[in-house]
């Protein structure tokens, strides 16, 4: 099964609490969390964020009617993006000026949600407006990042203004985050990548950029991409090369856009722990690449 069993339904239905016990031992049920399980097949489908969300629609099923889902649990149930962000705690807010707590499974939030509620599959949310900035005020900034871009991909029009009007803490933190979101950033990787470049103090690239040869034929469309240099930046999360097709397939794309004179520069996961590779891997595409015709070559910035 997929759905929790709840140890009160459990034992309405007439199983007892020997009998719940007996089967985690044997394996038939895991306890994920204090009176609520879910069988051994169950629990192989699901990830940390499939487990988070099973757990968060639990829990704001009993909640009562001034309180909502929240922050990053919010975040989870409207299918948004997180990335190294704990999950081991499930997020309320209890829709008072008071009250708030933090329990082994549960960290309860008091804040006044006012119409910050949305419905889902019939458990009350924060909004995606104020589940961004609920969480642009309390995560670092790259994992807040990755939330509001992912946000934005679904609703591009999200407003966030009318969250800023209420002095809370971390409020400024969250003017500084929204500032940073762009809704054309695809993934949590690319998210991270346009910080990593920002932080390194490189141009700003255009993002998501359609080539075309000069006869207006489509070749690619990319990552990141530095008109003035000629210069394409891939971030390659390998997720996309799952077949020989599919990496022949890339391989003739980066011919085709070697072949328009331009530079290719790709990095991985594990290089935007250590982004001055590709710093030193972009100075290097600059000082290759050639202007484009009838435009001169720029003048070096203060990165190369």
């Amino acid at each position: 099964m997929t759905e929790p069993l709840l140890r009160r339904s459990a034992l309405a239905a007439g199983r007892t609490d020997a009998e719940l016990r007996r089967a985690v031992r044997r394996g038939e049920l895991q306890r994920l969390t204090p009176g609520v399980y879910l069988d051994a097949d169950g629990v192989q489908l699901l990830d940390d964020v499939g487990r988070h969300r099973l757990l968060a629609r639990t829990v704001g099923a009993g909640l009562g009617p001034a309180a909502a889902i929240s922050h990053v649990s919010a975040a989870v149930l409207h299918e948004f993006d997180v990335w190294h962000t704990d999950l081991t705690l499930i997020h309320t807010t209890n829709g008072r000026p008071a009250g708030g707590r933090r329990g082994p499974t549960r960290y309860v939030h008091a804040a006044v949600l006012g119409g910050d509620v949305v419905q889902l599959d019939g458990v009350r949310v924060t909004s995606p407006a104020r589940t961004v900035v609920d969480l642009a005020r309390t995560l670092p900034v790259e994992e807040a990042v990755v939330v509001g871009d992912s946000a934005l991909r679904r609703y591009p029009f999200l407003d966030f203004e009318a969250h800023f009007v209420v002095p809370r803490a971390g409020i400024a933190a969250a003017r500084r985050v929204v500032g940073l979101l762009d809704t054309r950033s695809e993934s949590p990787g690319e998210s991270l990548s346009r910080l990593r470049l920002h932080d390194a103090g490189l141009p700003a690239p255009v993002l998501q950029r359609e080539i075309h040869t000069p006869g207006g034929v489509f070749v690619a469309r990319v990552d990141f991409f530095w008109e003035q240099w000629g210069i394409v930046g891939e971030f390659d999360g390998m997720v996309k090369y799952g077949t020989v097709d599919d990496v022949r397939a890339e391989k003739r794309r980066e011919d085709a856009l070697r072949d328009l004179g331009l530079q290719v520069v790709r990095w991985t996961w594990p290089e935007l722990f250590r982004f001055d590779v590709v710093v030193e891997r972009l100075r290097r595409a600059v000082h290759r690449s050639r202007p484009a015709p009838g435009r001169p070559r720029p003048h070096p910035t203060p990165w190369l």
